[in-house]
């Protein structure tokens, strides 16, 4: 009777889980059929099976430089996530296990940081930019990575949590130096955190919308999401061709994300915890 509970049980939440992931996928499967669909016929009603205008709606997204917004947002993303992971590393190194005057006063810093909306700091980035002459190409959408807060905060929890200080002090008389320590001993401890971070910036970077419409007005500079907003004019909308280019800029993050979604979890779930 008990070996009939379990199995009934666990039957249940499989079939739960089923109904769960078919839930949460059924908008994104939406999407893809959408995209083989002409614009007007997608307000015929929900599309469930494949439409038959997926050539051409290609042909409309590839005519609008789709390979060059791509090329331009891997750049974007890869550099944004080495810049990001490499500095927020070394502050939280910094704070995790040195002690000097003000560090607790930095990491309260962080932490209202990070209670800021960063629509607010968008105008005097963008005038700082400007100053720069580095409006109209793809710089300020990576350097506005490099010092994230968030990406602070989680380093120096995953630090002070994974990096043993007694293993530091090991280091220090073998002759390590300090830069030494940071890339052989606290990299090596941190990789969950690395690779948390790294999705987490990918991810922001790649869908980010609100600060390359501010700062990048030239087409061949053009990300993703920017190029989508192009297949739209003020006389027309081309839902299917918009719904085709989304799909294809999906692809990446679904992969990413399946790829590293259990050491994404724990690793979220390690940094948010204080030590």
């Amino acid at each position: 009777m008990n070996r009939g509970k379990k199995i009934f049980h666990a039957g249940l939440k499989q079939g739960l889980l089923l109904l769960m992931t078919f839930v949460m996928f059924f908008p994104l499967y939406i999407v893809f059929i959408m995209g083989t669909y002409y614009s007007e016929d997608i307000f015929k009603g929900l599309p469930i099976i494949p439409g038959s205008y997926l050539l051409e709606n290609l042909k409309t997204v590839f005519a609008n430089n789709y390979f060059q917004a791509y090329i331009n947002s891997i750049f974007v993303s890869v550099v944004s996530v080495i810049l990001s992971v490499l500095v927020s590393s070394m502050i939280g190194f910094a704070l995790a296990k040195y002690k000097f005057k003000g560090r607790n006063a930095i990491f309260t810093f962080i932490l209202a940081i990070m209670m800021i909306p960063g629509q607010i700091a968008m105008i005097g980035y963008m005038l700082e930019m400007r100053k720069l002459g580095l409006i109209n190409t793809l710089f300020p959408l990576i350097f506005t990575w490099a010092a994230h807060p968030l990406g602070a905060f989680l380093m120096t929890q995953f630090i002070k949590d994974s990096v043993p200080t007694e293993l530091l002090e090991s280091g220090r008389l073998d002759g390590c130096s300090e830069p030494g320590l940071f890339f052989k001993i606290v990299v090596p401890c941190i990789k969950p955190g690395f690779l948390t971070l790294a999705t987490l910036v990918f991810l922001w970077s790649w869908n980010n919308y609100i600060l390359p419409l501010i700062l990048v007005n030239r087409q061949e500079m053009f990300t993703i999401p920017l190029m989508v907003s192009t297949l739209s004019n003020q006389f027309r909308s081309d839902y299917g061709a918009i719904m085709c280019a989304l799909s294809l800029s999906v692809l990446p993050m679904i992969v990413i994300f399946s790829l590293c979604s259990k050491t994404f979890i724990k690793g979220i779930a390690a940094g948010a915890v204080k030590g």
